[in-house]
């Protein structure tokens, strides 16, 4: 395998002014890699209504739709925008056909975020809907895969995809995460909230100042569960900028070359086991865009490594 898939839009950015979310990152990175002679940029067809309704609930996705009422529609901490719904159709459309695509070639990229903070009847955490789950529910319901696997490593715990996990018994969920995130809060400190795994969702804690060999041996312990219960069809992989050492949120020691390294393991235990990979973005607010910019890119240089 010597090329690998990415899809992108301009149309991923909703119009969200002056917001801790750099939303424009996304056109940044495709920007970055769209002259690497193995990254091949492709625009993805966004999802339909239907694909949304079969996770999220139809009182929010109206919300979202027309902007009413506007506490919900800006559940997810952005202002509200015609353009909002469309977006989100077409980041979620990105996630699913990275997903598919990585199906039909072991591998591929969507250049949007997963939004793993929205759960069923809400957003949070600048995420309006799952478009992790989204992709999963609609290779299910096409009958393209049984099984899907979620390692989130965004530096936030992914509480949206957990609380959608708990009736979704096809899905595995291991969140490797730095901040716990519940109620559209962020707890900084890992060891003063406690929330509870399920069935299907797991969660492994990095401690404040985690560095690169606490990190990866955190991943050595924890990854297995992704192939406890069965070896999944397809494993979707948010990889999170914001554990960086300079993001503000961020109480760890990992720089881009421990991130690099993170991404690294992550491939090589995809492709140990046979899994078909789809990555996505996510997270990242160091105010130096470039240096957030850098770590998705490293991603891209880790897959070559390992695949290329």
């Amino acid at each position: 395998m010597g090329r690998i898939t990415a899809y992108h839009s301009p149309g991923f950015a909703a119009p969200i002014g002056d917001h801790l979310m750099p939303i424009g990152k996304f056109q940044l990175v495709a920007d970055a890699v769209r002259g690497w002679d193995f990254v091949d940029i492709r625009v993805p067809e966004p999802v339909s209504e239907a694909d949304v309704l079969r996770v999220h609930d139809r009182r929010y996705v109206e919300a979202v739709k027309t902007g009413l009422p506007r506490e919900l529609a800006e559940s997810q901490k952005f202002p509200w925008s015609p353009l909002l719904y469309p977006s989100v159709l077409l980041t979620s459309g990105g996630v699913y056909a990275a997903a598919k695509q990585a199906l039909i070639d072991g591998s591929a990229a969507a250049l949007a975020s997963g939004f793993h903070h929205a759960g069923p009847a809400h957003g949070e955490g600048f995420c309006t809907f799952n478009g992790l789950v989204i992709a999963i529910d609609r290779l299910m319901h096409e009958g393209a895969i049984r099984t899907a696997a979620v390692l989130d490593m965004d530096l936030h715990y992914g509480n949206g995809t957990a609380i959608c996990c708990r009736g979704r018994p096809y899905i595995s969920q291991l969140s490797i995460y730095g901040n716990d995130y519940w109620d559209n809060a962020v707890y900084r400190d890992v060891t003063t909230r406690h929330h509870q795994d399920g069935a299907n969702h797991r969660s492994a804690a990095l401690p404040a100042g985690c560095d690169r060999a606490t990190m990866l041996a955190i991943m050595n312990e924890h990854l297995p569960y992704l192939l406890e219960r069965a070896k999944p069809d397809l494993l979707l992989y948010q990889a999170g900028a914001d554990p960086y050492y300079e993001d503000p949120f961020s109480p760890l020691k990992l720089n881009h070359d421990d991130l690099l390294a993170r991404d690294r393991a992550v491939f090589r235990f995809a492709k140990d086991n046979a899994l078909p990979v789809a990555w996505v973005l996510a997270g990242g607010y160091t105010r130096d865009t470039s240096k957030v910019v850098k770590v998705h890119t490293n991603t891209f240089l880790a897959w070559r490594e390992v695949y290329g």
